[in-house]
């Protein structure tokens, strides 16, 4: 079976930049039946600077097929267009190619021409930290979260940048999708007191977090709140709960009847809304959530001379706001764009969020509920920073303490309500593959003033566009591909602007999320996206050193290659942290993630430790986080650097072979920790190595053609589709948005292939043969992938089977 896609690379920063690739080669499958199982076809394979030229995605059964006389012709349109274009990529590679006595024509001269390294040395040297200051300091002037009119003030800061005649690019627009949110309530914000049997409060959870600046104070800071808590009223005996992990509870109920009682956990080890999710069945009837200062203050707590604003730590009235859902995109319209007519499902069937209610609390508070717990001592491993014993709860509170006998209360008036946000667009036009998309993305919208978290990476994106908008204004230069650069609206909400816009047009992204500090690169993407990482970040000299960000990076964290030696450490995709997840989860593009962080030999902070607070401004960012913003200027040149190399290569510079020496690390794991156990469950693990071997040996011959380039599209073609291969729509039927079989995410906690690990887990866990199917299932679902993937690879024309 032959396979002809659209064309997609996708790249991101963290406080993020997305890049993807598309091209106009129609979208067909055929099956040896004869019938089509999806046809997508673009109006025009050359030339189109417009995104509209995308027709809905059509299926049809085999009779219909059969009684489809229109159908066929589209077809052969199809095939002679996707001809027409590897025509043309036989002339690029055969001119491509220097020839003794070979006169290529004139306009042969820019099609094939390669990346320009003096135009990246030109690119670099013009990226300035100032210009990124100060696009910090105009993004954060006030708070901007999601639909409020402080967002609305930076899509005009956008637009205005985008459209600006001298710098701007070649066209800039805002696309408007009407999307379900969640919000408190400012006439009844919610509370959290602790109630004696008689009903006095004998105390007061803080509201509001404590000002040391005039932003702190702004009338628009919205109170700590869990978004997607349902509203609602309970009482009950408070008990400790950890991390709020499903083996948490179950610990904890084995001591404690936690029927009606209210659960305090902390941040880490489960998802936010699983805290409270883990906790229902369990009869628990709230949750509260907090940061424990362990886990993110490396145990410092006061505020008269450790934390903000004397430092980097958090403040103790501190709280990490936060969207309580699984599931990303438009909740009330999966798999559909969230325009203003589009079919809503009810919200009573929205799954993955709190069945009861939740809100976050500062760590000031939390220290006076969990040092007043009575019950036994929980475990080593569940003890923090407090300068006492984290106790289960009796439930409830010693009987030495002032609240013996009493209760913790919850009054959470949030509320829902759909209102329509905004992604903002800016496009350049390529200038030999116009068809053909890189798109690099940001969100826009924060829980606060959001200085780190998003605007930094706002900040960044600002800058390239602004040294590359200059050029193509100028004349001096027009990328290879066309460019479309993305600001995503209501990220916090569910990653909901750049799901949606995947849901549009199917269009993917390279997600590189930045949140620089000084002290070395990090980052996490598909296999092969690290050789062109490593080669931009050799180019790019760390801040406050002579060596390279790459040499910096390599002394922080590294790894051993069996190919490459000594390299530094890139993670993997394997969550959906942000706003690559629908595009490389969902649309399996080739994707990035990348920052320049903290040292983290010297912290145990889990991320920087303003995350999602109101302390997450200006001021912090420019004190604590990258005085001078010469990190931030590190990762604008870095992540330009790559957004040129894809842009501009004649070949992509993607390499497959890393791609099998990461499933080769995988499949090693695997056998470790699986392989006796299955064969005493007589299920083999035969047909995983095979396709491993299989999908290794593809690559040699894809690496054999691509040093004798005569086929550019078609190679192109194989380096950004790869990924492709790797989806399954029914491998994770609970899990929504997630088809890499590869990379989806795990609860299991082994690196190796995450459907596999999760199903061994359980069913080792229940010792249900009916679990143990499952596995063996998990083990042909991946064996097939990884086969479909490398007979992708080596074939050197398409061929279509009956």
């Amino acid at each position: 079976m032959s396979k002809l896609y659209n064309d997609h690379v996708l790249w991101e920063e963290t406080a993020g930049a997305a890049l993807s690739l598309h091209s106009g080669i129609n979208n067909a499958v055929l099956h040896k039946t004869g019938f089509i199982k999806s046809l997508q076809v673009k109006k025009k394979i050359f030339g189109e600077d417009s995104l509209s030229g995308f027709r809905s995605k059509e299926t049809f059964s085999q009779e219909d097929l059969i009684s489809g006389r229109s159908m066929i012709k589209q077809v052969i349109i199809g095939v002679v267009c996707g001809a027409a274009v590897l025509t043309v990529g036989i002339l690029i590679g055969h001119f491509g190619i220097a020839k003794s006595g070979t006169s290529a024509p004139s306009w042969l001269k820019d099609v094939a021409k390669d990346v320009d390294e003096s135009l990246i040395e030109k690119f670099m040297s013009e990226v300035d930290n100032i210009q990124i200051q100060e696009n910090l300091r105009s993004l954060t002037k006030v708070p901007h979260m999601a639909t409020t009119a402080g967002d609305e003030e930076t899509v005009q800061i956008m637009l205005k940048r985008w459209q600006d005649p001298e710098t701007g690019l070649d066209k800039a627009w805002r696309e408007e999708y009407w999307v379900y949110l969640s919000f408190p309530d400012k006439n009844n914000p919610n509370t959290v007191t602790v109630v004696s049997p008689t009903n006095t409060v004998l105390h007061t959870i803080r509201e509001k977090e404590k000002p040391y600046t005039p932003d702190q104070s702004d009338p628009e800071v919205v109170q700590p709140y869990a978004a997607y808590s349902p509203a609602g009223h309970v009482k009950g005996k408070l008990v400790y709960a950890n991390q709020g992990k499903p083996s948490d509870y179950s610990e904890l109920n084995k001591t404690v009847d936690l029927r009606g009682t209210i659960a305090i956990t902390k941040y880490g080890g489960a998802g936010r809304s699983a805290k409270a999710i883990n906790a229902a069945p369990y009869g628990v009837v709230g949750v509260l959530v907090y940061t424990d200062p362990l886990d993110m203050n490396d145990g410092l707590m006061s505020d008269a001379n450790e934390t903000y604003p004397h430092s980097w730590y958090m403040p103790p009235s501190g709280v990490e706001r936060g969207s309580y859902n699984i599931d990303f995109g438009d909740l009330l319209t999966p798999h559909l764009a969230a325009k203003e007519e589009t079919y809503r499902i009810n919200a009573t069937d929205i799954t993955g969020i709190p069945p009861i209610p939740t809100q976050p609390i500062g760590f000031e508070d939390a220290y006076r509920l969990i040092c007043e717990l009575g019950g036994e001592p929980a475990p080593d491993a569940w003890q923090g920073g407090f300068n006492c014993t984290y106790n289960f709860g009796g439930p409830g509170f010693k009987p030495t303490s002032s609240f013996t006998n009493s209760d913790v209360k919850l009054d959470i008036y949030n509320y829902e309500e759909v209102k329509p946000s905004s992604n903002v667009m800016g496009f350049i036009r390529g200038s030999v593959e116009p068809d053909r998309y890189v798109i690099y993305g940001n969100h826009r919208d924060s829980w606060v003033h959001g200085a780190i978290d998003p605007s930094s990476g706002t900040s960044v994106m600002l800058e390239i566009t602004r040294v590359l908008g200059k050029m193509v204004k100028q004349g001096t230069w027009r990328p290879r591909r066309s460019i479309i650069f993305g600001s995503w609206g209501a990220e916090e909400f569910g990653l909901i602007g750049s799901a949606e816009y995947t849901e549009v047009i199917c269009n993917l992204s390279t997600r590189l999320p930045t949140t620089p500090t000084n002290a070395t690169l990090g980052a996490s993407g598909m296999p092969s996206m690290q050789n062109v990482i490593f080669k931009a970040s050799k180019q790019v000299k760390a801040p406050g050193h002579e060596k390279s960000v790459y040499d910096n990076w390599l002394q922080y964290t590294n790894k051993t290659s069996p190919t490459h030696g000594l390299i530094p450490r890139m993670g993997y995709l394997t969550g959906a942290g942000s706003d690559y997840a629908p595009f490389s989860h969902y649309l399996g593009i080739t994707s990035m993630d990348m920052s320049y962080t903290y040292d983290k030999t010297k912290t145990n902070a889990r991320i920087y430790p303003a995350y999602h607070t109101a302390y997450d401004t200006f001021d912090y960012a420019s004190k604590y986080i990258d005085p001078g913003f010469v990190g931030h200027q590190a990762v604008a040149r870095t992540a330009g650097n790559v957004l040129i190399r894809l842009a501009d290569s004649l070949i992509l510079p993607l390499n497959c072979a890393d791609y099998a020496e990461s499933l080769e690390e995988y499949l090693s794991t695997a056998l470790n920790l699986y392989e006796q156990k299955l064969k005493s469950m007589n299920i083999s693990m035969e047909p995983l190595k095979h396709a491993v071997t299989s999908f290794r040996a593809a690559v040699s011959n894809l690496e054999k053609v691509i040093q004798s380039p005569d086929l550019v599209r078609w190679i192109n073609d194989q380096l950004m589709l790869l990924d492709r291969a790797f989806l399954d729509p029914l491998a994770f039927p609970d899990k929504y948005g997630f088809r890499h079989v590869i990379w989806a995410s795990s609860s299991a906690g082994k690196q190796t292939f995450p459907g596999l690990a999760d199903a061994y887990a359980n069913a080792e866990s229940s010792g249900q043969a009916s679990d143990w199917d499952k596995v063996h299932y998990h083990l042909s679902v991946l064996s097939q992938a990884i086969l479909g993937a490398a007979s992708l690879l080596p074939v050197p024309m398409v061929e279509l089977q009956y």
